[in-house]
């Protein structure tokens, strides 16, 4: 039996963007403690936050409405998220990704582990050209993002997608997200789950590696 390990992109392989404020800031000239939300870190700062988790609005939504704030604040009007990523994560892809992540997607394919990522906005919040950037993302067998699919998780169209292109059972895979409501949907599909805790980050992938069988690891440098 051929094993896989299914990640969702944004908060489990990179660092979200309520952990980077200070990068964010300087990037865009912004004095430091301009931006406040801070999401699962501090939900109490972040009432649209909480509304997201209540499904009182989507994901997408949310960031939407991050975008047009942080436009404002530098005087400009951000109609699309790629701008708000782009701008704040500036040039340095490496520099986003959790050393974490790079550790057990190592640790995983150096054992014969599938690898694949499912996203709902890889290509959205990135930008088309920040795959190619990134050297991590050639270890993956397939890449399922809804920029271009249309699919969301938790969809159930979207989980048999992304089995379909690996060549696995549902239950042969571990699929690790950040939101519960895609690891409800992950779980409905048959597939072996991790709720990503971003504020415990070498937790997650070591549950995740655990329930492939695989000793756990620490973050490389």
């Amino acid at each position: 039996m051929t094993q896989a390990l299914v990640l969702d992109f944004g908060g489990v392989i990179s660092r979200t963007l309520f952990e980077t404020h200070a990068l964010t800031e300087q990037a865009l000239g912004l004095s430091p403690g301009s931006l406040r939300w801070r999401g699962p870190f501090d939900p109490a700062s972040d009432p649209l936050w909480c509304d997201m988790q209540a499904d009182r609005l989507s994901e997408r939504d949310y960031w939407m409405a991050r975008t047009r704030e942080v436009g404002r604040l530098v005087g400009e009007d951000w109609d699309r998220m790629e701008t708000f990523v782009q701008r704040a994560r500036g040039a340095d892809v490496e520099a986003v990704i959790r050393p974490e992540a790079v550790a057990a997607i190592h640790a995983a394919k150096a054992a014969g582990c599938r690898l694949a990522i499912l996203s709902n906005e890889l290509d959205l919040f990135y930008g088309a050209d920040f795959r190619r950037r990134l050297p991590l993302i050639e270890l993956f067998d397939t890449v399922v993002d809804a920029t271009h699919t249309g699919i969301l998780k938790p969809d159930p169209r979207a989980y048999a997608m992304v089995t379909g292109q690996l060549g696995c059972e549902a239950g042969d895979c571990v699929f690790v997200d950040d939101q519960r409501r895609n690891i409800v949907g992950g779980q409905a599909a048959g597939m072996r789950t991790v709720h990503f805790d971003v504020t415990r980050p070498q937790d997650g992938y070591n549950a995740a590696l655990a329930l492939l069988g695989l000793p756990t690891t620490a973050a490389r440098a």
